[in-house]
């Protein structure tokens, strides 16, 4: 039966090659599962002043009370000190992982220390198992996931997380692989696990639930499945996903283009959702438990010798990637587009910050601030090729340039020069939307700066023209709720329909009493919390330090002000309790 108050955590420590499973019957109340149990376990493991990737740093994965239980509950939270920014780092990723954390019985999973010799692991309920992982050290993502996937039984009920070269070799944005086509995309995560000596593990799941009121469950879990697959709600993200947004964007001059030196890309249509779908799109996937299909799989058949040696691979494509490989990029090919997401997967590297930095060093090129001698190419916006070479020397690290490059690209910034063009927002890549002064400010003070903290971008598109006072007050809000749908991990395409009435009534049918204002409380608490996590990480939250481009560029709301921003950051600091 569903236990409603004890959260089970499996401990495990790689330098002594030892597990153990901790029972807390302390946490669920205040936290739920999910972003608000790794926060408080973050908060409980971290060294907070201590380097990101020291040994004893924590990497914590937890999935939340209705995972598995519902449609569209379906995602794993990882949390960390973030190897890219010195702070808070929080990613999520989807397909199976959710899944098997739940049937194998475990709510989180805390890795902490340094292995000896490159390592694996075997998780189940029952045990963990250390195996050797020098055999494939250095492989790419593929091939170890191959790998693994021979030397671990487990078929459907089994996911496998693994990390690339880009990891092994401590690139601060490198990112972790689940299940070929998902990924823990944000902030460095693949660095940490890499500098830990961890290539991955497979989680076996055999586990099942019962629920006190069978036939209450089953009835609000069919309710639920109409609204994914009967009503208009989720079209969207089924037909032609989230690149939708292509075309949109850049008829309101918010698809930033060529590293930002516009807002308008004039290709925009061959690269579109719909030009995708007509010419590339071979499939689409769901995530374990989500019937809504989201994930838009290409057939990409390319050449890998010169004597005409052909393969076909499978390459998954979302919005934010065509932004970042595409339109960032001057690149118009929807080939060139999927070499470039291909090429990144496989070393392992987070798509979204490679675009932005590829993007920075070709106008660092082409205006003369960066040293071809350094560089070592001679990048021209569209030019795939170029691009596909400069990839491999970001994870080889050829001279102190691509070493300080794949360590940090704002201190590499700071040092060589052309930091008022790298499209950061306190030190991760920017989204894929130059909407006007909401998403601006809301990626850069979010708590991982991340689009998907408060969705700034959202207002920015409403026909409405908000006051400073307004835009601050609707972002602080949007994040509160985020937090407690992303503690309960329901997929952000689901927040429309899992409102809190909703969500009520689903603890309700698997024996939990919560009330609507028990879970605004804990959304409260969880948004304060990360906020004091962040201070004892020493961040600044006076100085937002945005480069000049952002202002520079006309946005959908026109050009944007430096005043503005510093109002907006003045009133949230008032209303965050930061003098």
């Amino acid at each position: 039966m569903f236990n409603e108050k004890t959260l089970s955590i499996l401990q495990i420590d790689l330098e002594k090659k030892r597990f153990s499973i901790a029972m807390r019957e302390d946490l669920y109340d205040d936290y739920l599962g999910g972003t608000g149990l790794a926060t408080k376990l973050l908060e409980e493991n971290v060294a907070a002043s201590a380097d990101p990737l020291d040994p004893a740093q924590p990497v914590i994965f937890a999935i939340g009370p209705l995972t598995f239980m519902f449609p569209m509950v379906t995602k794993t939270v990882a949390m960390f000190k973030s190897p890219l920014t010195g702070e808070l780092g929080e990613t999520h990723a989807g397909l199976r992982m959710a899944m098997t954390m739940r049937m194998a019985g475990y709510d989180a999973i805390v890795i902490r220390g340094k292995s000896p010799r490159p390592v694996y692991l075997s998780i189940t309920g029952r045990e963990v198992q250390f195996r050797e992982a020098e055999p494939f050290w250095g492989m790419d993502v593929d091939t170890a996931g191959l790998y693994m996937r021979q030397a671990v039984s487990g078929g459907g009920k089994r996911s496998i997380i693994r990390i690339g070269p880009a990891g092994e070799k401590l690139v601060g944005y490198s990112c972790v692989t689940v299940d070929d086509f998902r990924h823990f995309g944000r902030l460095g995560l693949g660095s940490l696990m890499g500098s830990k000596l961890l290539k991955g593990f497979v989680i076996s799941a055999d586990k099942s639930y019962g629920f006190p009121d069978i036939n209450g469950y089953k009835a609000l879990y069919e309710e639920i499945y109409k609204k994914c697959t009967e009503t208009q709600m989720l079209q969207k993200y089924h037909d032609l996903g989230t690149p939708e947004n292509v075309i949109p964007l850049n008829v309101i001059g918010a698809l930033p283009t060529r590293n930002l030196l516009s807002g308008h890309f004039d290709d925009a249509k061959s690269i579109s959702g719909e030009s995708f779908a007509e010419e590339v799109l071979a499939k689409k996937l769901s995530c374990s438990g989500c019937p809504v299909g989201c994930i838009h799989i290409a057939s990409l058949r390319h050449m890998f010798s010169s004597e005409h040696e052909f393969e076909t691979v499978s390459v998954c494509y979302d919005f934010e990637l065509i932004f970042a490989l595409g339109s960032l990029l001057g690149i118009a090919d929807k080939k060139g587009i999927l070499l470039l997401i291909f090429g990144i997967e496989q070393l392992g590297l987070d798509a979204m910050m490679t675009g932005v930095v590829l993007a920075w060093l070709t106008e660092g090129i082409q205006t003369g601030v960066l040293k071809e001698e350094d560089v070592m190419a001679r990048p021209s916006f569209g030019d795939t090729d170029e691009y596909i070479k400069i990839l491999s020397m970001l994870v080889s690290q050829p001279n102190d340039f691509y070493k300080s490059l794949a360590a940090n690209p704002e201190k590499c910034a700071d040092h060589y020069g052309g930091r008022e063009f790298l499209l950061t927002l306190k030190g991760n890549g920017m989204a894929g939307y130059h909407t006007g002064y909401a998403h601006l400010f809301g990626q850069t003070t979010g708590s991982r700066h991340s689009h998907l903290d408060n969705a700034g971008y959202s207002i920015d598109q409403q026909k409405q023209t908000y006051s400073p006072a307004e835009m601050v007050e609707k972002i602080i809000k949007e994040e509160k709720e985020r937090c407690l749908l992303t503690s309960l991990v329901i997929c952000l395409f689901g927040r429309k329909f899992y409102d809190l009435d909703l969500v009520v009534r689903a603890f309700k049918s698997i024996g939990i009493e919560k009330t609507r204002e028990e879970l605004l409380a804990i959304g409260e608490r969880i948004y304060h919390k990360r906020i004091e996590l962040k201070k004892s990480f020493g961040y600044d939250f006076h100085n937002l330090n945005i480069p000049e481009r952002f202002f520079q560029t006309e946005s959908a709301r026109g050009k944007l002000e430096k005043k503005v921003i510093e109002e907006m950051n003045g009133i949230y600091l008032q209303k965050i309790g930061i003098s």
